[in-house]
C-alpha cells in the first residue's frame, strides 16, 4: 500500500520506516525543568534490522533502493504539512544543505520553522546531492525515519557498544564465527546478541543496556527534522543492516509540545504529565510510533527533590539523592510494548495511605478462575515474542490482586482514601476472576489534574483517574476504574495493529467494565441483569444521540476495511481522522464496540462467552491483533452459529465498516438443535407427515436433500412465526425492551410523579399553596442519570421544580455523570439560581464538560453566552489543547 498523505486531512502520520529497522529498546535520561517547561537529555536506540532486509548488505546481491523511494514519498520536511504525492517530491529540491553541529548546552539552530539538521563537513558529499535522488540508484544513503515533531534535536551519535566492558562475551558466539570483524560490523553484532537475549537474562540484559548507553560516542550521524519525523543517515551507509545500530539523540522537548502538558495540580503546585495526544509519545523523544514496532525501555529521570516522579514501569522506582534538591528515578519495562503507551507524569504528589487492609471477598466468585484450569495444558504455548510472561509464571497466575499504590494531590488525598483506595482491590480481583492472570505486576493510580480531557486512561503500570470521578460515592469510580482495568488486557497486553481499529480496545473496555463492576459489587445474577440493562439503555441513548450530530465517517469502527492494518513498503500509514479535534469526545468507538459484543455474548450465552474471551486472551496477549482474529476464533469455538449466518463477513457488513447504528437481525439468539428445528418448519408447512414417510424409504441422501430443501423454502416463515421468541431483535427495537427492565420502570414510575408535581406548580402559579407530599423513591447512580434524561425530553420546567428536584436529590452532592444532566437542565430551563453549579463543572469536570460550552451558546440568551465566554477565559490557558479547539470554535 503506497502511502499518499493529503495535508489538507486530519490523518496523523506514522513515518517511521519500521519494516527496514525496528528499535528494540529504548533508554531515557532525562532532566525535567518546571522554571524553562523543558525536558532534555537523550535516548539511546538499540535497533534491529527489519525482516525484509536481514542479511543484506552492501556487499550483498540484494538491492534496497525501493524503500528509498518510499521514504522520500513520505517525507515531512515543511512546516504545517505532509507533502505526499509521488516521486517528484524527492526531486533535487529536497537536500541537505542547512546543517549546523550543535549539542547539548550548545546553541540551538533551529530554523523558523523549528526544524534542525546538522551541517555536514568532510563527508565529502556535495550540498547538492539528493541523498533520496531516485536518479541514482545504488548510492543513495540509507534513511532511517523516526516519528517526531515539538523537539529540538541537538544531536545525533553512534554509540560505541565495543567500548563498553563485557560486551566482548557477545562476539564468541558461533553465530559469529564468519562475521568481519571491522568495528562497525561488531558494534552491530554486539547490539543484535544484546536484544535476542533469552528472557531468563533480563536483568544482565538492563545492565548492559544501561553501559552501553553510557558509552561514548563514535561519530555524529547526519540528521534533519520535520513536521513529523527526525531523518538520520550515515554518508556511505546503503543498507540497513550496515546502519548504526546503537544511537544516541540528543534532544530538548518544547514548553507547547503536544505529548505532555505542563500545568498545576489541584493544589497549585506545578507538574507535567502525558495526558493521552493525539500525536502520542513523538514530542516526548524520537521513536517509531506504528503499533507494530513493539519495544522495552527503561529511564532515568531527575528532577527536584520536592516532586515525585511516575511512570509506566515495572518496577516501584525509589528516588535516589545525587546532590543537594536534585533526585533521580529510575524505571524499566522487559515486557516489549508500543512506545506510545509509555507514560510519565512528575508532581507533587503525596501517596495514599490506609489505615486498615481492606478485605477481599474470597468467595465462589472469586476464587481461581477457571481460566487458570483451561489453559493449564497449554502453557508453554505463548504465541508472543519472548520475554518474562507472566502467564508462564506460577506464582503470577495464583496474584488475584497485584500490589497497587494511589498518589493525589495533597488537598484529594482524603477523598481517595474513602472511595477509591477501598476500590482497588476489590475491581483488580473481580478481573482476575474473569480473566484471569494479571498481565502486569503492579499498578500506580493517580488523581491528573482537572485539565485533564478524559475521566481515564490505562498504561503499562499505571492508570490515570480523573479527579470527576471522585465525588458523589463510589459508583462512577468503580466503574471508571474497572473500565480503565479491563484495558490491562484489551489494549495493552492484546492491542490494535491497526490503531483506526480502537473498539479493540475501548469496545471490550466497556462491555467488561459492566462484568468487573458486577462482581466487585458482590451482585445477584437478578441484580446484575437490572443494573445491565439500565446501562444498556443509556448507551444506546447515548449512541443515538452521537449517531445524529456527528459525521458518519467518523462512526465506523473499520474505516480502512478491507485495507486495515496494511502498510506502505518501508512500515509508514497514516491513522485515518487521527488528528480531528472532536474526535476523542466521542464515544461511538466505546459504544457500537460494547453493542457488538454484548450482541454476541447474549447470542452465545454469557458463560461460554467469557470462556472465549479468556482463551483470546491466553492466545494472544502479548500480541497485536485485527478484528478479524478476535471473530475468527470466536466462530471457530461455535460452529453452529456460523451455519446460523453468523459470519465475519456479515458482522463486517452490519456492524464495524458502516455508520449508523446497526439494522442487522440476529436470527436466532439461542442455540437449536437442528433437530427440533427442521421438525418445527416441516410443521409450519405442513410437511412434517410428509418428509417423514419420505425419509422412511428414500435413501440416506435423497432423504436429507429433500429435508434441506423444505429447510430452505420454509426458513422465511420459520423465522417470522415458530421462533419469533428466539430471534434477535435490531439493535433499534432492542433499546424498547430495555425500558421494561425492573429498574427503568422504576425510573419511569418516578418520572411521572415528577410531571405531575411540574403541572400541579404551575396552576398553583405563584401562590405557595400547601401542595399534597409526593413521596419521591431513592435511586441509584444510573437511575438519577435516567431520570434527568427524561426530564430533559419536557418542554418546560418550573424553577420551583428545579428546585424541588434539586432539593430531592441532593444533585449538587452526586457523580459527575448526574451533576452533567443536572446542569444541562439548568442551561435549557434558564434557571438562573443552577448557574453556579454550571460555572463550578466546567471549572472542576473538564473532562465532560465541553459540550456544556455549546449548549450555553446555543439558547442565545445573554447571561449564559457570558457564563460560557467567562468560564472559557478562565480555564483556557490550562486546558487541554484539543478541548481548547473544541470549545472555541463553539464560542467564537
Amino acid at each position: 500500500m503506497e502511502t499518499q498523505l493529503d495535508p489538507m486531512k486530519d490523518d496523523l502520520p506514522l513515518m517511521a520506516n519500521t519494516n527496514h529497522m525496528l528499535v528494540k529498546h529504548y533508554v531515557l535520561d532525562l532532566d525535567v525543568d518546571f522554571k524553562s517547561q523543558v525536558i532534555e537529555g537523550f535516548v539511546v536506540l538499540f535497533l534491529e534490522t527489519g525482516s525484509r532486509y536481514r542479511g543484506v548488505s552492501s556487499t550483498g546481491e540484494e538491492g534496497c533502493q525501493s524503500q528509498f523511494d518510499e521514504t522520500c514519498k513520505i517525507r515531512a520536511s515543511e512546516q504545517g504539512h505532509v507533502p505526499v504525492s509521488n516521486a517528484s517530491v524527492c526531486s533535487s529540491k529536497t537536500e541537505y544543505n542547512d546543517f549546523a553541529v550543535c549539542g547539548k548546552g550548545e546553541k540551538d539552530t533551529s530554523d523558523k520553522n523549528g526544524n534542525h539538521s546538522n551541517e555536514e563537513q568532510a563527508s565529502g558529499i556535495s550540498s547538492s546531492k539528493n541523498c533520496c535522488d531516485i536518479e541514482n540508484h545504488g548510492n543513495e544513503d540509507f534513511l532511517l525515519v523516526l516519528d517526531c515533531c515539538d523537539l529540538s534535536v541537538l544531536k545525533v551519535e553512534e554509540v560505541d557498544v565495543a567500548a563498553v566492558s563485557g560486551t566482548e562475551k557477545f562476539t564468541r558466539s558461533a553465530k559469529l564465527t564468519d562475521v568481519s570483524k571491522e568495528l562497525a560490523n561488531l558494534r552491530n553484532q554486539i547490539v543484535h546478541e544484546l536484544v535476542t537475549l533469552p528472557s531468563d537474562r533480563w536483568k544482565e540484559q538492563l545492565y548492559y543496556y544501561t553501559c552501553c548507553s553510557q558509552a561514548p560516542g563514535c561519530g555524529e550521524l547526519l540528521f534533519t527534522t520535520g513536521t513529523w519525523s527526525l531523518e538520520i543517515r550515515k554518508s556511505g551507509i546503503q543498507t540497513p543492516t550496515d546502519f548504526p545500530h546503537a544511537l544516541r539523540i540528543w534532544y530538548k522537548t518544547k514548553p507547547e509540545g503536544r505529548s505532555v502538558t505542563w500545568t498545576t495540580d489541584q493544589s497549585g503546585r506545578p507538574c507535567v504529565y502525558t495526558m493521552g495526544s493525539p500525536i502520542n509519545n513523538r514530542a516526548l523523544f524520537p521513536c517509531q510510533e506504528p503499533p507494530i514496532a513493539l519495544s522495552t525501555w527503561q529511564a532515568s529521570v531527575r528532577t527536584a527533590a520536592s516532586f515525585v516522579v511516575l511512570m509506566s514501569g515495572e518496577n516501584s522506582a525509589e528516588p535516589v539523592q545525587l546532590q543537594e534538591g536534585i533526585k533521580s528515578w529510575y524505571y524499566y519495562v522487559t515486557m516489549p510494548m508500543p512506545a506510545s503507551t509509555f507514560t510519565i507524569a512528575v508532581g507533587c504528589w503525596q501517596e495514599v495511605k490506609q489505615s486498615f487492609t481492606p478485605a477481599v471477598q474470597t468467595n465462589n466468585e472469586f476464587s481461581l478462575p477457571c481460566s487458570q484450569a483451561d489453559f493449564r495444558g497449554h502453557e508453554e504455548s505463548c504465541g508472543h515474542v519472548e520475554y518474562p510472561c507472566r502467564f508462564q509464571n506460577p506464582a503470577a497466575r495464583l496474584q488475584r490482586v497485584i500490589p497497587y499504590r494511589v498518589f493525589a494531590p495533597w488537598c484529594l488525598m482524603k477523598c481517595c482514601e474513602e472511595h477509591l483506595l477501598q476500590l482497588i482491590p476489590q475491581c483488580l480481583s473481580a478481573a482476575y476472576a474473569t480473566l484471569g492472570t494479571h498481565p502486569f505486576s503492579r499498578l500506580d493510580v493517580l488523581i491528573v489534574p482537572s485539565n485533564f480531557s478524559s475521566l481515564g486512561m490505562a498504561s503499562p503500570h499505571i492508570i490515570f483517574l480523573s479527579q470527576s470521578v471522585l465525588p458523589g460515592g463510589s459508583h462512577l469510580c468503580g466503574t471508571r476504574l474497572c473500565h480503565e482495568i479491563a484495558h490491562a488486557w484489551f489494549g495493552l497486553a492484546i492491542g490494535a495493529r491497526d490503531w483506526t481499529e480502537e473498539w479493540i480496545s475501548e469496545g471490550f473496555a466497556t462491555f467488561l467494565e459492566d462484568v468487573f463492576w458486577a462482581r466487585a459489587q458482590q451482585l445477584s445474577h437478578d441484580e446484575e441483569k437490572a443494573q445491565q440493562e439500565l446501562k444498556a439503555l443509556l448507551r444506546w441513548r447515548r449512541l443515538r444521540d452521537e449517531v445524529q450530530n456527528s459525521e458518519e465517517e467518523l462512526q465506523v469502527l473499520r474505516p480502512n476495511k478491507e485495507s486495515t492494518g496494511e502498510v506502505s513498503e518501508s512500515g509508514a500509514s497514516i491513522v485515518k481522522h487521527g488528528l480531528k479535534a472532536e474526535k476523542i469526545f466521542m464515544q461511538v468507538h466505546y459504544l457500537k464496540g460494547y453493542f457488538l459484543l454484548r450482541s454476541l455474548a447474549r447470542r452465545i450465552g454469557g458463560a461460554s462467552y467469557l470462556a472465549s474471551l479468556r482463551k483470546f486472551v491466553y492466545k494472544f496477549h502479548g500480541q497485536l491483533v485485527l478484528s478479524q482474529d478476535f471473530l475468527s476464533m470466536l466462530l471457530e469455538d461455535i460452529p453452529e452459529q456460523r451455519e446460523s449466518g453468523l459470519t465475519v463477513e456479515s458482522i463486517f457488513t452490519n456492524w464495524l465498516d458502516t455508520s449508523g447504528i446497526p439494522k442487522v437481525l440476529f436470527l436466532i439468539e439461542n442455540s437449536i438443535d437442528c433437530t427440533t428445528a427442521a421438525s418445527s418448519i416441516a410443521q409450519k408447512l405442513k410437511l412434517h407427515s410428509y418428509c417423514c414417510k419420505m425419509l422412511n424409504w428414500l435413501p440416506e441422501m435423497k432423504g436429507i436433500l429433500l429435508l434441506s430443501i423444505a429447510l430452505k423454502m420454509s426458513l422465511a416463515s420459520f423465522l417470522q412465526s415458530t421462533l419469533k421468541s428466539q430471534i434477535r431483535k435490531p439493535l433499534l427495537e432492542e433499546g424498547e425492551t430495555w425500558k421494561e427492565s425492573r429498574l427503568v420502570q422504576q425510573v419511569s414510575g418516578e418520572v411521572t410523579k415528577w410531571i405531575r408535581t411540574n403541572q400541579r406548580i404551575r396552576k398553583s402559579g405563584k401562590k405557595k399553596r400547601r401542595q399534597d407530599e409526593v413521596i419521591f423513591q431513592k435511586l441509584l447512580p444510573d437511575q438519577l442519570v435516567l431520570l434527568l434524561e427524561y426530564l430533559l425530553e419536557e418542554k418546560t420546567l418550573c424553577p420551583r421544580t428545579l428546585q424541588c428536584l434539586e432539593k430531592t436529590y441532593k444533585l449538587h452532592d452526586q457523580d459527575a455523570e448526574v451533576r452533567h444532566r443536572w446542569c444541562e437542565l439548568v442551561v435549557k430551563h434558564k434557571y438562573v439560581p443552577g448557574y453556579g453549579d454550571v460555572e463550578k463543572f466546567l471549572r472542576e469536570d473538564q473532562a465532560m464538560g465541553v459540550y456544556l460550552y455549546g449548549e450555553l451558546m446555543v439558547n442565545e440568551d445573554a447571561k449564559q453566552q457570558e457564563l460560557a465566554y467567562k468560564c472559557f477565559a478562565a480555564a483556557r490557558e490550562q486546558m487541554d489543547m484539543s478541548s481548547a479547539k473544541v470549545v472555541a470554535e463553539m464560542l467564537f
